[in-house]
């Protein structure tokens, strides 16, 4: 069974979020949910977007590329990226590994999007129309 921590954020595309409030606004740590990274099989490279620059809701941002085949990373909010994951840059079986903690792919700070994301029960509903 494909686990949804009912903390997080997620989208339709298999990303999950986890927002925490600071002094500098809403940053955002954004991943490749379990249930994307069990269809995906064995992740051998990650290209992800350079902190930074500047993404946007719904476009593509990044790719992840497994043994079975690529896949467009899209970004689940609009803002700034503030930090990549070098971890799993280094080591991409870490998104297999260590979906929701070690495996995260980058960080953002939020300036838009956070309305459009699903809770763990919508997400729940996307995967198992899947």
């Amino acid at each position: 069974m494909t686990t949804i921590p009912a903390d997080l954020k997620y989208t339709k595309d298999h990303e999950w979020v986890r927002v925490e409030s600071g002094p500098d606004g809403d940053i955002a740590t954004v991943g490749i949910t379990q249930f994307a990274a069990e269809a995906l099989g064995d992740v051998v490279y990650v290209d992800l977007p350079e902190a930074g620059s500047t993404i946007t809701s719904g476009e593509t941002c990044g790719e992840v590329e497994s043994t079975k085949s690529v896949s467009d990373l899209y970004a689940p909010l609009t803002g700034e990226v503030t930090e990549v994951n070098a971890a799993v840059v280094d080591d991409p079986s870490l998104v297999n590994a260590e979906s929701f903690e070690g495996g995260w792919l980058f960080r953002v700070r939020v300036a838009d999007g956070l309305d459009d994301l699903l809770d763990a029960d919508g997400y729940r509903a996307v995967v198992e129309s899947a």
